[in-house]
């Protein structure tokens, strides 16, 4: 039995899902590792610590 052009085009739809998930996991990767190494990186101090001295 010939597919049909709607039948045919059912088939890509999973295949554009595919696509676009990579597409954005690839993308939030590139974030996640340009955000470490910025923040690697940058020029500020480390920050200071948190705790006070208490006078006995």
């Amino acid at each position: 039995m010939a597919k049909t052009p709607a039948a045919s085009r059912g088939d890509a739809r999973p295949r554009l899902r595919s696509l676009i998930t990579s597409v954005l996991f690839v993308l939030i990767a590139i974030m996640i590792v340009r955000d470490i190494l910025v923040r690697r990186w940058s020029g500020s101090p480390p920050p200071s610590q948190d705790t006070t001295q208490q006078s006995i």
